[in-house]
């Protein structure tokens, strides 16, 4: 092999590492038959990013960190969750204060805590042992102000392009698209708002700086001339990457964080609808240059059903489309599965969700997200109040379903499920034998079609009933990159 393959073969391998996902095939016929198939390795480094968690002085955050168990990811590894650094008013930077959270070993959650209105945003790192399927869960417990609630949040990787269907600028809401860059270089971000009309017009939504290893918080009716009850945000990275994260607060509902949705589809999946949800509001933009005309059905415990009066939903291309579903599920946890009613037209949707009535409501998101696949981890668990309900929209499949050892004792416990096509199964999760603080749940698809998942966290206050819900896609923990005897000589130029 000859100088040129084996630095195409690192790079490659270099770039699974870091980006979490990578494959490298010849062209068919290039080698005289198809391309050996790739092998899929453990990555080697991951990347994440948590939002600055409140401005309130009553706001206390918990901090969850996970890696499962991976077979071939070595031995030894080492990861590390600390505050950005901060930049003073002369443009010195300071030194990030110590580690809020120091994980040593997969299987094993770590804790750290932050308490008040200065708690930063953090950036992670994690190799070696420690990065494959890596996850940080952030939970912060506010219990008066208009940001109350529980307002929970998986710490996510950077990217450079983010869609926040349900967002808002109305009177009553106070919206923040958090964006936190890791790097060393700053970061120029575009934000796009899109109403039930189109685009809203803005002279300050362009070229926003975030200054290296720091967070920038924008409030989104400062961008807007007027305000619109249900938007669609779009952050674009000019230069640099960043993650993002609006933060939605409600004078009435309280307050959660708004995660981006899965990319552009033609179907998506949205899991895990309390069956006590009072209020449930769809909302939906179309991406492309075609209309979407989408199916909405609820996958129940006894199969897909049509919500009365909400069979179907018309999506204009470049305008952000809202349907009030109200209690949808009617006493029985669901999920919405949202596909065309003809022609495929790509779209990103996300549902508003509201428990409890009167002056004792809360809120939480649910975006589309990405199925399982071959893993996914939600951290950050009690012993009591965790939910998780995992969605076959098509074929049935059976999961495995695993609960950690506690982060400060107990034996990780494993079951298996199976979930019946067309379903949602909501159950409460295993706990681990003996538990002492808090525990992550692993889930692994085992056979069968694609399961999608998402776990509620009751924490409930003064009979307010404080959740929020975060969804588990497939955590990339492994890459895909070309077996050592491949020839890659076709490749060069």
């Amino acid at each position: 092999m000859n100088r040129t393959t084996v630095s195409l073969i690192a790079a490659v391998t270099a770039l699974a590492a870091v980006t979490g996902f990578a494959s490298l095939t010849a062209p068919d016929g290039a080698d005289g038959g198809a391309a050996k198939a790739a092998a899929r390795l453990p990555v080697e480094r991951s990347t994440l990013l948590c939002p600055a968690p409140s401005t309130s002085d009553l706001a206390e955050t918990s901090y969850t960190s996970f890696t499962p168990e991976v077979k071939g990811s070595g031995s030894t590894g080492k990861a590390e969750v600390t505050a950005a650094t901060r930049e003073s008013k002369d443009g010195a930077k300071g030194k990030a204060d110590k580690p809020v959270l120091s994980p040593k070993e997969p299987g094993k959650p770590v804790t750290g805590e932050s308490s008040g209105a200065e708690a930063p945003a953090l950036v992670g790192t994690a190799e070696g042992s420690l990065a494959p399927g890596w996850t940080v869960q952030q939970t912060t417990e506010i219990p008066a102000g208009i940001t109350r609630g529980v307002l929970g949040v998986d710490c996510t990787a950077p990217d450079t392009d983010f869609w926040f269907p349900g967002a808002s600028t109305a009177e009553e809401r106070s919206d923040y698209v958090h964006l936190t860059n890791p790097d060393d270089s700053a970061a120029v971000v575009d934000i796009e708002l899109y109403g039930k009309g189109g685009a809203l017009k803005s002279d300050v939504a362009e070229g926003i700086q975030v200054p290296p290893h720091s967070s920038v918080p924008v409030l989104l009716s400062t961008l807007a001339d007027e305000p619109q009850t249900n938007l669609t945000v779009h952050v674009t990275v000019r230069s640099g990457r960043v993650a993002a994260a609006v933060q939605a607060a409600d004078d009435k509902l309280g307050a959660d964080w708004l995660p981006a949705s899965a990319d552009p589809a033609g179907s998506l999946v949205l899991p895990g609808i309390p069956k006590d949800a009072t209020a449930v509001r769809l909302v939906a933009f179309a991406t492309g240059e075609d209309d979407a005309d989408v199916k909405v059905q609820l996958a129940s415990p006894n199969g897909l059903i049509t919500p009365a009066g909400h069979e179907t939903l018309h999506v204009k291309s470049g305008m952000t489309a809202a349907v009030d579903l109200g209690d949808v599920t009617k006493g029985e946890a669901g999920s919405l599965v949202l596909t065309p009613t003809e022609d495929s037209a790509p779209f990103v949707a996300a549902l508003r969700v509201v428990r409890g009535k009167g002056s004792n409501q809360e809120t939480a998101f649910i975006p589309a997200t990405r199925p399982v696949g071959a893993r996914a981890t939600a951290a950050g668990n009690r012993a009591k109040g965790s939910t998780l309900s995992l969605v076959a929209p098509g074929k049935s499949a059976k999961v495995r379903v695993t609960a950690s050892e506690g982060s400060e004792g107990g034996t990780a416990v494993t079951k298996t499920y199976t979930v019946k096509g067309g379903t949602t199964t909501a159950l409460q999760a295993p706990v681990p034998s003996g538990l002492k603080g808090t525990y992550a749940l692993t889930v692994e698809t085992v056979s069968g079609g694609p399961v999608y998942a998402s776990r509620m966290l009751e924490l409930p206050q003064d009979g307010i009933p404080m959740f929020t819900v975060q969804t588990l896609p497939d955590d990339r923990g492994t890459v895909s990159v070309p077996t050592a005897d491949q020839d890659l000589s076709v490749l060069q130029k």
